[in-house]
C-alpha cells in the first residue's frame, strides 16, 4: 500500500493556479518532513518545496518562490502545494515525499523514504 497519494493535478492555462494535495496513511505524519518534487519530460527530478516537521519551516526552489506555498494539516495527514502564476516551465509530474529526520537535506530526494505515485500538471500556452 502506497502511503502517499497525490491529487489536484490537471491542465491549466498560463497564469492559472492549482492546489496539489497529498494524503499520508500508515505513517506518523507529524514526524515526517514533507516535500514536493517534480520531473518534466526528459529532465531529472528536481526539488520544489518542503515543510519541516519541527517548526513548519518552509523551503522553495528559486523558480517557484513567490508563486507557490506549501502547507500541512497534521489533523488530516495532508500536505498541500498551492501553485499560482503557472507557466509552461511548471509542466511536470509532481511527487509528494516523506522524509524522517532529514534536517537540512530537505532538498535531496534520496533522503526521502516514501513517495507518492505522482500527479500530472500541464500548463498550456
Amino acid at each position: 500500500q502506497v502511503p502517499l497519494v497525490e491529487s489536484g493535478g490537471g491542465l491549466v492555462q498560463v497564469g492559472g493556479s492549482l492546489r496539489l494535495s497529498c494524503v499520508a496513511s500508515g505513517l506518523t505524519f507529524t514526524t515526517y518532513t514533507m516535500g514536493w518534487f517534480r520531473q518534466a519530460p526528459g529532465k531529472e527530478r528536481e526539488f520544489v518545496s518542503a515543510i519541516s516537521v519541527i517548526d513548519d519551516s518552509t523551503y522553495y526552489t528559486d523558480s517557484v518562490k513567490g508563486r507557490c506555498t506549501i502547507s500541512r494539516d497534521n489533523a488530516k495527514s495532508t500536505v498541500y502545494l498551492q501553485m499560482n502564476s503557472l507557466t509552461p516551465a511548471d509542466t511536470a509530474v509532481y511527487y509528494c515525499a516523506a522524509g524522517y529526520a532529514i534536517g537540512a537535506y530537505y532538498y535531496r530526494g534520496d533522503f526521502y523514504k516514501f513517495w507518492g505515485q505522482g500527479t500530472q500538471v500541464t500548463v498550456s500556452s
